[in-house]
């Protein structure tokens, strides 16, 4: 395994892994027997992924990166709960990892049916409630409803990141949570 990377240089390796995969380059790294054998007895992942469970969205494929590589956290709308940021904290503390990037993406689901004002029972009365904040922001905004809010939402749940890691690693080398934003339409990662 390689050693440990700083921020800056795990956020250079998701970009340059992001353009490998936007030009159809993708060489698909670590993902071998040798790999999987090598990872048995532990992981080493060089960035956190909170990113929507959309199934168009794998973190894995849009960043060009293999077996233990990313620690990646899955749900709805990208969004955040105790087991989501349990999880963050979990791999920020343990695997000390120095880079967390909050994924939202254009065209997301969650986010629709969010602004469709329709009735929600159950959980899904969780979900919508921590999305309608960046709605409202993006309701003031011209463009596309959906995807600013989706790019507002990733901005507001960095923020909740950064005020919920382990004091004193936020924005130094040590630790940094920037928010991301991919178009289905041409497979680019924008970083906010």
């Amino acid at each position: 395994m390689e050693g440990r990377l700083n921020s800056d240089q795990a956020l250079k390796k998701l970009m340059d892994g992001n353009k490998r995969y936007i030009s159809s380059r993708s060489t698909h790294p670590n993902q071998t027997r040798e790999r999987r054998i090598e990872l048995k007895n532990g992981q080493n992942p060089f960035a956190v992924i909170l990113g929507c469970s959309d199934s168009r969205v794998p973190p894995e494929v849009i960043f060009d990166q293999g077996l233990g590589d990313l620690f990646v956290v899955r749900v709805a709308g990208n969004i955040t709960g105790g087991n989501v940021l349990a999880s963050i904290e979990y791999a920020v503390t343990h695997l000390d990892i120095s880079l967390v990037v909050v994924l939202g993406h254009s065209d997301c689901g969650a986010i629709k049916s969010c602004a469709s004002n329709a009735h929600f029972e159950g959980n899904l009365h969780d979900l919508v409630s921590k999305l309608e904040p960046a709605l409202e922001k993006a309701r003031k905004m011209p463009g596309d409803l959906i995807n600013n809010a989706a790019k507002i939402n990733a901005k507001m749940v960095a923020e909740i990141l950064s005020s919920s890691v382990p004091s004193g690693r936020v924005d130094t080398e040590a630790l940094k949570v920037v928010a991301a934003y991919y178009d289905l339409d041409n497979g680019n990662v924008e970083f906010l």
